[in-house]
């Protein structure tokens, strides 16, 4: 990638992008999927192995040995189907270095352009060990590997950064890091792009916003909102009412375009179920209704309804009921 042209994101740097993203948040349906994308689109094992052994360092040890486990279990299912995915460039385990905090000290300078002290200013006089770590582990142990490019590796960083709330200071570092390794603003803007896709307009507009670049609506004029009218037979309500709950938690975890799913109930009779329905547009409401969680949902429960009401309604204030679904989580 070019600082100075508008070359697209190739479709390898794309599933980076989606992979990172997904380890980060920690949906593991959907990073099955863009896995077997990545490799499908070209992406070594190896390549993808690195990736997520570096993402331990943004998103913590549980997401990045989650989605290494997720990615076995991927290469073990294509492997029975006699797909053979290419190893790619072996990678480095040691790093003996004389000394590992200099190494790593050089390693960011390259990257930030600045000069970097010792210890980092701040949180590395506050706390020495933890630059130590940073120093040592991060940009000495797993920069040393020349599996993933400089670039390549920012690409991760940033596309994790961004899927995650409350790091924005840290995704203004790697931006500017991203940029020094030849990643654009047109590239950045691509990566908000799939990060909606992947995660929420909302996540994707913290790249937008550093780079100045105008935000992704949240709120579309053709947002759905339904409410669900249900009456539960007696004998089902108990079965009814656990398989709901965990369909409503599946699709708003892993569809970004369900916004909501709120079931409830009368409390003088429970019988009367009521479901605010949020989708952001009907393309995301018909996709829901494709995906096997729903039609899981669909099929078990049937014989449970005994009368179904659909209600389409206009929210008065958009904003507002998305604000109070966001606390809600």
């Amino acid at each position: 990638m070019n600082a100075q042209n508008k070359t697209p994101l190739n479709s390898q740097e794309q599933s980076l992008v989606k992979i990172s993203a997904l380890t980060a948040t920690g949906n593991i349906d959907e990073l099955k999927i863009q896995l077997n994308n990545g490799l499908d689109n070209g992406l070594s094992i190896n390549e993808i192995k690195e990736a997520l052994t570096q993402l331990y360092a943004y998103c913590g040890f549980p997401r990045s040995l989650n989605a290494i486990s997720t990615f076995k279990t991927v290469l073990d299912d294509r492997k029975t189907k006699g797909i053979t995915d290419k190893e790619g460039k072996i990678i480095v385990v040691e790093n003996n270095p004389s000394d590992k905090y200099e190494q790593g000290r050089k390693v960011l300078e390259e990257l930030t352009k600045t000069p970097q002290t010792k210890p980092a200013p701040g949180f590395g006089e506050f706390a020495p060990r933890i630059d130590a770590f940073l120093k040592e582990h991060l940009f000495a142990d797993i920069f040393a590997s020349d599996v993933l490019s400089f670039q390549q590796r920012e690409l991760v960083t940033i596309s994790a950064l961004a899927s995650m709330s409350g790091v924005e200071g840290q995704l203004q570092s790697h931006i500017t890091m991203g940029k020094n390794t030849g990643i654009t603003d047109n590239q950045l803007e691509e990566i908000s792009n799939l990060i909606a896709q992947s995660v929420s307009a909302t996540q994707a507009n913290t790249i937008r916003k550093l780079i100045s670049k105008p935000p992704i609506p949240i709120v579309k004029p053709e947002m759905m909102v339904r409410i669900s009218e249900i009456e539960i037979l007696p004998e089902y309500l108990e079965e009814y009412n656990a398989i709901l709950k965990e369909e409503a938690a599946v699709s708003v975890k892993i569809e970004p375009g369900v916004i909501a799913i709120f079931p409830m109930y009368q409390k003088e009779n429970p019988l009367q179920i009521r479901i605010i329905e949020m989708y952001a547009d009907k393309t995301a409401y018909q996709s829901h209704l494709l995906t096997p969680h729903f039609l899981h949902y669909k099929t078990t429960t049937l014989k449970m309804v005994k009368d179904l009401k659909l209600i389409d309604m206009e929210s008065l204030d958009k904003e507002t009921m998305l604000e109070i679904f966001k606390k809600l989580n």
